[in-house]
């Protein structure tokens, strides 16, 4: 398989804590890779460290075959959790000041149509709303056509319907043959978008794998949920059946079975819940905590 990236064993230490510990992944060309965990996992400063922003303590970044060099930054391109854009500039010109500062840029036009700017490309950018700031800067992020792109959290804080929107403007861009690296809260869209993820927990990779082998490789195919008050004897339950967040659990491969089983344990089934399991359980077990936005 041909990789684009490579990260060797980084070594990130901060006052009092180890924030990137020995991490180290592959990054397929034309794939996107998710890095998924909560706050303070190490994840952004592992991005930041891939982007040239950081210096590791120690450990390699390696692009197509070698060491990083300092024109790393001109080929790649990035879209920050936060980026301020000149006030009083329309979108037009925030996109022309941004390719002024590359050597080489991809064509505007073609730009401004694959990201959808079309519509608002002569308005304020102070005045575009959430979804279109974030069309705006994941262009600004492609104006230099990179080959590699990385994406810090870049839905946070849209609504549901800008954040589809957004995933259908990534996987547009993956099409065209563009390499991905994403962090993101978001647990659906990782499942969508990722091809491989890897999970950070304090400063180390506790997974990584293709999100569906990696769900069958750690639970049944179906989780049966219900309230917490559903029972009436918690203290006669099998440990196979947990708690979590005031639900109780059951993963199972045989939903009828595990149906009447509960019912014979004292179960109501009135609001009942099954579903496959989810990133997120995944998480959950191998980390104890629930992912935190």
């Amino acid at each position: 398989m041909d990789y684009i990236l490579e990260a060797r064993n980084l070594v990130k230490t901060f006052p009092g804590v180890r924030a990137v510990d020995d991490i180290g992944f592959k990054v397929a060309t034309g794939s996107c890779y998710g890095l998924l965990g909560p706050n303070g996992a190490g994840k952004t400063t592992t991005m930041e460290i891939l982007e040239g922003i950081t210096r590791a303590d120690a450990g390699e970044v390696w692009y197509q075959g070698r060491a990083v060099d300092d024109n790393f930054r001109e080929v790649i391109g990035i879209q920050f959790q936060t980026t301020s854009l000149q006030d009083f500039q329309t979108v037009a010109e925030a996109l022309a000041m941004f390719a002024a500062l590359y050597e080489a840029t991809t064509d505007l036009d073609e730009l401004i149509e694959l990201c959808h700017l079309r519509e608002f490309i002569d308005r304020d950018t102070r005045k575009l709303s959430g979804g279109q700031r974030q069309r705006l800067l994941l262009a600004i992020a492609l104006v230099n056509d990179p080959q590699l792109v990385f994406l810090d959290e870049p839905t946070t804080g849209l609504d549901p319907q800008s954040r589809r929107n957004f995933w259908s403007l990534i996987e547009g861009i993956k099409q065209a043959g563009k390499t991905i690296l994403l962090t993101t809260h978001y647990m659906e869209e990782a499942y969508r978008l990722c091809d491989q993820i890897a999970i950070v927990d304090r400063g180390r990779i506790i997974i990584e794998g293709k999100p569906d082998a990696l769900l069958r490789q750690h639970f049944a195919p179906t989780v049966i949920r219900l309230p917490q008050a559903a029972v009436t004897n918690p203290e006669r339950l099998p440990q196979d059946i947990q708690l979590v967040d005031g639900h109780y659990e059951l993963f199972t491969d045989d939903v009828p079975q595990s149906i009447q089983r509960l019912e014979n344990l004292g179960f109501g089934l009135g609001d009942c819940q099954i579903s496959a399991p989810t990133l997120e359980d995944l998480f959950l077990k191998l980390t104890g905590h629930a992912l935190r936005t």
